[in-house]
């Protein structure tokens, strides 16, 4: 970058992600020392994005091809070993499933100020393969990411500084602010590719939800900006759902409602991936920790019921899906155009 001091910059990816990591190992009090914080604030603030690891650093900017044949490495990981290696590979496969159906969104946009029926039944069906093939890459995750390793090592470099009773009052980025900052760590709600789809199919995590709609609004300030812009353009413009509704096509909604099954099954896979990855693995921990008499790594026991992000997983993963399900059209709503 231009105007670099060297004495405040970081000076290679290494020291870079020692940053990232290092809330995690610092004894008490919680402070980030000046000569990685203000160089990693000043590259976070370029680049419009919170300064702790986030879901675009570990998988959407996390990547680089290992041979000519396209077969892909990550850059940096955790400690943890293949395992955690094999989780960011798999979320970035994800995420490479979702290429077609993001690429459809502007085809959508357009039969929908143009009124082109047919190609917007195409683009419906190449939306709802499109997450089916998502679900497909996140099968993956059980030939490439053992459920111990996970819950016992990953999951601690993703859980954040906010919301953390560990770190009740955040950390302090020392040379930058004064007080403490709290920021929730990487999580699958960072996706903009998830919340393009929610948008695209109008599916609302309403305010009655509480927890879940504030907290994937926050969500898309972790995002690169550049997707934020995205999906607050997809919110602004026409909505695909009342138009499927006004045009009576029966082609359409069912286009429509593959799309939403597709998104909810999905959903419901998390919730699965989420059980075993998870749930199970936090009680294998509580009956390890009545077995020494309480005692527990402070790190672990912080995570039993967490999920990444530093969220109380279940109940958010369960609220979404219902929520995703409701967006379906009924077999009135398809029967009765409006006008």
């Amino acid at each position: 970058m231009e105007h670099e001091d060297k004495s405040e910059s970081l000076q290679n990816l290494e020291e870079f992600h020692v940053s990232e990591e290092y809330g995690f190992v610092l004894p008490d009090p919680l402070i980030l020392p000046r000569a990685l914080a203000v160089p990693y604030c000043t590259i976070s603030k370029l680049l419009d994005l919170p300064p702790i690891l986030v879901y675009a650093d570990c998988v959407l900017a996390n990547w680089k091809k290992r041979d000519p044949c396209g077969n892909l490495d990550i850059l940096f990981s955790f400690p943890g070993g293949d395992s955690n290696k094999g989780f960011f590979l798999v979320s970035l496969l994800v995420e490479a499933a979702a290429a077609a159906g993001i690429k459809a969104i502007p085809i959508i946009v357009n039969a929908l100020l143009h009124h082109g029926l047919c190609s917007l039944e195409t683009a419906l069906q190449d939306v709802a393969l499109s997450i089916c093939k998502m679900r497909e890459a996140f099968k993956l995750i059980h030939e490439c990411v053992n459920p111990e390793a996970f819950f016992r090592s990953l999951r601690i470099y993703l859980s954040g500084w906010k919301d953390n009773f560990l770190m009740p009052e955040g950390l302090v980025y020392e040379g930058v602010w004064d007080s403490p900052k709290q920021f929730f760590g990487g999580s699958a709600a960072q996706s903009s590719t998830l919340q393009c789809f929610d948008v695209l199919l109008g599916i609302q995590h309403s305010a009655a939800q509480g927890f879940s709609a504030e907290y994937l609004s926050c969500m898309r300030d972790y995002m690169p900006a550049a997707h934020r812009a995205f999906i607050q353009t997809l919110a602004s413009g026409p909505s695909l759902r009342q138009f499927v509704l006004a045009t009576g096509d029966a082609g359409l909604h069912a286009a429509f409602n593959k799309c939403v099954s597709a998104l909810a099954d999905l959903r419901s896979y998390h919730i699965q991936i989420a059980t075993k990855y998870i749930t199970i693995p936090a009680g294998r921990c509580r009956a390890e920790q009545q077995q020494l008499g309480g005692c527990i790594h402070k790190g672990t026991s912080v995570l039993l019921e967490r999920g990444t992000g530093g969220t109380g997983f279940m109940r958010f993963l369960k609220a979404i899906r219902d929520t995703t399900r409701k967006a379906q059209l009924t077999e009135q709503e398809a029967t009765v155009p409006t006008h």
